[in-house]
């Protein structure tokens, strides 16, 4: 989690071995405890007292919720942590919203946004009736859960039961601690703890592509935003590669509607599928946090980060150079993980942070069998002839 100065100071809150300690754009990194997580926000909160705080993932945003309700009710003497979140992050109204996939979708059917049927599944009498109507394939996916892992798109009822028994258990407790103490991951580490159940919730299967949408907005209003086609991804559930910039009117509304309803604030990211016939958005995720595009600059408009630090600062809106006129990008390391040999690697805007040469190191050491063979060198050659192209 990034806490955000006006002064342009960044400081983090995070584990010691996270890659954001790595990275010059940091200035003071905090200790984050697994064990207390709620205290080592509060912590660095009243060290660093940021003018803004900004989730990098959900587990973060889910925290910072927690520690908002746990704050409110301690009285005035907490109440400045409490208006440091709402100021973030939006109205906390939309809090346990933007975790309900059933209750945001009907939200968003209030507004007129288009939304595949959504319900939740509490168990086979449910699957059901969901089976004798609308019926499948459907996709299933548990609350609280991202990343891919918490979704399944299932084609008859006896793979929708196994598919519910699976989502809503607890995470195994040796799969949540690998994800943990090797990917720094701990989103699975509490509900493997606590053996915590999922709520799973079914949506009716939209045929068509895949698009993501990142905004920065300020008490319900879009100050930037972003609107992609995704090309690739690292597999069918998991993160995007590689994106197409679009300009789609429709996830521009709903994106507008839906954070101008709930009141929200600070980096937010939606999820759509673009219907296979008629190319229409359908609503399927909202991220209340900042997500995989977010620091990409590509103008007026479409800077969120320049357009974040005006509102909180006060200032006028100043817009860096867009980085790229290629509206094809390559993440890095995403796509590179996924395929070394890629051809959007030369082809698109290859998104490497070529200035922090430390923490393009810790991605690179993140492709399994390469950390031996990528000394600090061979990196430098193996991406050197590729960057040109970024």
């Amino acid at each position: 989690m990034a806490m955000a100065k006006v002064g342009c100071n960044l400081e983090a809150v995070c584990l010691s071995r996270h890659p954001l300690a790595k990275t010059r754009a940091v200035r003071k990194v905090y200790p984050y405890s697994w064990w207390t997580p709620l205290e080592s926000i509060t912590n660095a909160i009243a060290s660093s007292k940021p003018d803004l705080v900004i989730p990098s993932d959900d587990l973060a945003a889910l925290q910072l919720h927690d520690l908002y309700l746990q704050q409110r009710h301690h009285g005035k003497a907490e109440e400045s942590i409490c208006a440091l979140i709402e100021k973030s992050l939006g109205a906390p109204a939309s809090f346990p919203i933007v975790y309900a996939r059933t209750a945001l979708m009907g939200l968003a059917q209030e507004e007129g946004i288009r939304v595949p049927k959504t319900a939740v599944i509490a168990g086979r009498r449910d699957l059901e009736e969901w089976a004798a109507c609308p019926g499948f394939p459907a996709v299933l996916k548990a609350n609280g859960t991202s990343g891919g892992d918490g979704v399944r798109i299932v084609r008859t009822l006896e793979e929708a039961e196994r598919a519910l028994r699976m989502l809503e258990a607890p995470p195994l407790l040796a799969r949540a601690l690998k994800r943990a103490l090797f990917d720094q991951e701990m989103a699975m580490l509490c509900p493997a703890l606590l053996r915590k159940r999922y709520v799973v919730n079914v949506q009716t299967f939209v045929p068509g592509r895949e698009a993501t949408s990142a905004v920065a907005c300020w008490k319900g209003r879009i100050l930037a935003s972003l609107h992609f086609e995704v090309l690739l991804k690292q597999d069918s559930g998991g993160p995007s590669t590689v994106l197409r910039l679009i300009d789609n009117t429709h996830m521009s509304t709903t994106t507008e509607k839906l954070v101008c309803r709930l009141g929200l604030s600070g980096l937010h990211g939606f999820d759509f599928i673009l219907e296979e016939q008629s190319g229409t958005p359908f609503l399927i995720e909202i991220n209340p946090r900042a997500t995989q595009v977010g620091h990409l600059r590509l103008g007026a408009g479409h800077d969120l980060p320049a357009a974040l630090y005006a509102a909180v600062s006060g200032k006028e809106v100043q817009v860096a150079p867009r980085i790229t006129e290629n509206d094809t990008i390559a993440l890095f390391p995403q796509e590179w993980l996924r395929n070394p040999a890629s051809a959007f690697i030369n082809s698109a805007y290859h998104d490497v942070p070529w200035e922090e040469p430390e923490f393009l190191l810790v991605c690179v050491r993140r492709r399994p069998g390469q950390t031996a063979w990528y000394s600090p060198q061979k990196w430098a050659r193996a991406f050197s002839r590729n960057r040109n192209h970024c």
